[in-house]
């Protein structure tokens, strides 16, 4: 902390209040950098890549074995069939919630601080993490309680508490998890805002900080549901222009594509040290490879199990393949895209990256902009800037919900949280005066935190999502077979599950499938009249 204070002295003692902030944000950031660079290396890149591949083997490689299904699961979801949210519905909100900063500016941090090689690590996480989105969906589902409005509610908080029986562990989870969503993620969303609009259109971004406190507040305080209607077609409509300008991109540079996919795997393993990005060399590209993946894909950080234990199933590895192709989405398609964008466009400069690595990192908040701006003119520009901002700003808001339902969780879901909904608020400011480097290793630290402790406890919880998987699949033999007309999980005297599974969710008659049935009645209800 030496560095840290040494910098708030210096501004008593006649500094500019900016330099002394810049001061403060940098020596903090370099604190961050090195706790989240420990707890990583040493800790956390093995947790992630160790426990994919195990439960990667133990489902016996259901990313790749059942992927046909995993589209089935999306494409034939209806909301008559489910009823409630459905499938694919609980997709488009999961994959939201994914596809944002993480895919254009993390990518490019990525790039700038652990070269093209760190895209392939990102890779792996998601290969092997798509194992681990899918069990920690569906324990989510099994463990997942019912609220007094019908609704449900879940997530690690839950399946740590029921199926661990460690109301403690649960309680640190969604304490961590509250300051990561409520604090850390929402400043990193204003810092990409407050960058971008320095950059595009010159706006200071103390600005930026005042503006995004101005119109945060009142919906914070007042509520998100309009917003969240707003959301629901806005954010979708900026990934398919995003999308669109994107192939545009790969399609003017196609012959120069194999060579960008080479220097991915050159970089990855060390091969060509023009392309290894920062000192480091493998490390760094494995280090911020993980890291960004993780911030990325969510699989396994015990973010994304919160909604999906919303979604109403018939079956809870229905949600746990949902989770698995959104980890695929997010990162083998749309993280990939950016990472071509960037090594494509000719802005990159992994020698400059080299020679001045602080410069470097500061710009990566705008690469992948400055990248599209490069190839397609300068008036792309500030569609870039509208389609980050709706992107980093739908998910400040959204992030609310998954603290709201940690803080539920706390302190019952009667209270009005105001302490939390202040904290976001001066995230927001914090975030958008903060370095880049402050923040995103911010996360990184929390975000690391986070996951240590939901991945120990999926690995601990991990048998019951094995028995889910076997019950599925014999049911789906059955079903292939004309034995059963359906599939339903049971988890009553269930042979396929280790024990019995706590509460009456998924009881024969339970609320799991009271929720469809009474869904299915109204529907033919509608549709007889």
């Amino acid at each position: 902390m030496q560095p840290v204070l040494a910098s708030l002295n210096s501004a008593a003692s006649g500094n500019s209040w900016s330099d002394s902030l810049e001061s403060f944000f940098t020596e903090g950031a370099d604190i961050l950098d090195k706790a989240s660079g420990h707890l990583f290396l040493y800790l956390l890149a093995w947790l992630l890549v160790i426990g994919g591949l195990y439960f990667t083997v133990r489902t016996g490689f259901v990313q790749l074995r059942l992927f046909p299904y995993m589209v089935r699961a999306i494409t034939s979801s209806r909301g008559g069939n489910e009823g409630g949210i459905s499938s694919f519905q609980a997709f488009a909100v999961g994959l939201a919630s994914r596809v944002g900063t993480g895919n254009i500016v993390g990518v490019a941090i990525a790039i700038t601080m652990g070269g093209p090689g760190a895209v392939f690590w990102m890779w792996i996480v998601a290969l092997v993490g798509m194992a681990t989105g899918f069990i920690e969906a569906t324990l989510a589902q099994m463990y997942k309680v019912t609220h007094p409005d019908g609704s449900f509610r879940g997530g690690p908080a839950y399946y740590i508490q029921r199926g661990l029986g460690s109301k403690p562990a649960a309680r640190v989870f969604a304490v961590v998890i509250t300051f990561v969503f409520g604090f850390a993620y929402e400043a990193t969303q204003a810092n990409t805002i407050a960058a971008t609009f320095e950059s595009t259109f010159h706006i200071e971004p103390w600005m930026t900080a005042v503006g995004l406190v101005v119109i945060t507040t009142p919906i914070i305080f007042k509520g998100i549901k309009s917003v969240a209607v707003v959301s629901e077609w806005l954010v979708p409509v900026m990934t398919v222009v995003y999308a669109l300008i994107a192939l545009v991109i790969l399609v003017l540079h196609a012959g120069a594509i194999p060579g960008a996919i080479i220097s991915i795997f050159e970089g990855a393993l060390g091969l060509d040290q023009a392309f290894a990005g920062t000192a480091g060399g493998l490390f760094a590209a494995a280090l911020n490879g993980v890291k960004r993946g993780l911030f990325s894909n969510e699989a396994g950080e015990g973010s994304v199990p919160n909604i999906a234990a919303t979604a109403t199933v018939s079956h809870p590895v229905q949600q746990g393949f949902v989770q698995s192709l959104g980890v695929f989405v997010d990162t083998i398609v749309v993280c990939t895209v950016t990472a071509l964008i960037v090594l494509l466009s000719g802005v990159y400069d992994p020698l400059a990256a080299q020679a001045d690595p602080d410069t470097a990192n500061a710009a990566a908040n705008t690469l992948t902009s400055a990248s599209v701006t490069h190839v397609l003119g300068g008036w792309v520009q500030y569609l870039m800037a509208i389609i980050i901002f709706v992107f980093a700003y739908s998910s400040l808001l959204g992030n609310y919900t998954y603290a709201q339902v940690n803080m539920d969780f706390l302190q019952g879901r009667q209270r009005k949280h105001y302490a939390l909904r202040a904290m976001i608020i001066v995230a927001t400011a914090v975030g958008s005066l903060s370095t880049l480097t402050f923040v995103w290793n911010l996360s990184d630290l929390v975000m690391g935190a986070m996951t240590v402790i939901n991945m120990v406890s999926i690995l601990l919880l991990g048998g019951w999502a094995f028995g889910a998987l076997r019950d599925w699949e014999a049911q789906r033999r059955a079903v292939e077979a004309g034995e059963k007309e359906e599939i339903r999980f049971i988890a009553t005297d269930n042979p396929h599950l280790p024990g019995k599974l706590p509460g009456e969710i998924w009881a024969a008659d339970g609320p799991a499938h009271a929720s469809i049935m009474e869904r299915r009645a109204a529907l033919e209800e509608a549709s007889g009249s």
